[in-house]
């Protein structure tokens, strides 16, 4: 599975609003990741309708959260983004293929998928997070950087 352009935005704009208290403006997350502020927008109006942010508007606006990070499952969330997660085509549509009715690779492909959720499923927002340490500096100002966790640090299998 590839996830497109949009969906890793959309994952590190909900990154991004999870690790500091308050709002924020697309423009200032656009920075942090040295992303275009353009295309950020059309990913926060998509996370907007998917009522995983709340975007307020005028003097002290900005977007955050609409929920806690314990409660926004990543499966969830790149199901919501990618439309589906299926690895072809003729694993949830009929009439795809000429062999369709003596293929066993379509069983095959359509429990990868099913596993492939419940794995992503497993996970929070929270879970992806940066460290405590890396959190507490980054809200001081003394970096601009989101710091990847060490090896072993991530979510296990």
């Amino acid at each position: 599975m590839a996830l497109s352009l949009h969906t890793d935005y959309a994952l590190r704009t909900l990154m991004y609003l999870a690790s500091r208290p308050g709002r924020a403006s697309v423009a200032r997350i656009a920075r942090f990741y040295k992303i275009s502020e353009h295309h950020l927008a059309k990913v926060v109006q998509t996370l907007v309708r998917q009522k995983l942010v709340r975007s307020m508007r005028g003097a002290g606006g900005g977007i955050q959260l609409a929920l806690p990070p314990e409660e926004i499952r990543l499966g969830q969330v790149i199901e919501q983004l990618e439309g589906t997660l299926d690895l072809l085509e003729c694993v949830h549509a009929d009439g795809v293929c000429v062999i369709e009715r003596g293929c066993l690779l379509r069983d095959v492909l359509r429990q990868a998928t099913r596993v492939q959720l419940e794995y992503l499923n497993r996970f929070t927002l929270a879970d992806v997070l940066p460290r405590r340490e890396v959190l507490v500096e980054l809200a001081s100002g003394e970096t601009e950087r989101l710091s990847p966790s060490p090896p072993g640090r991530g979510p296990s299998p």
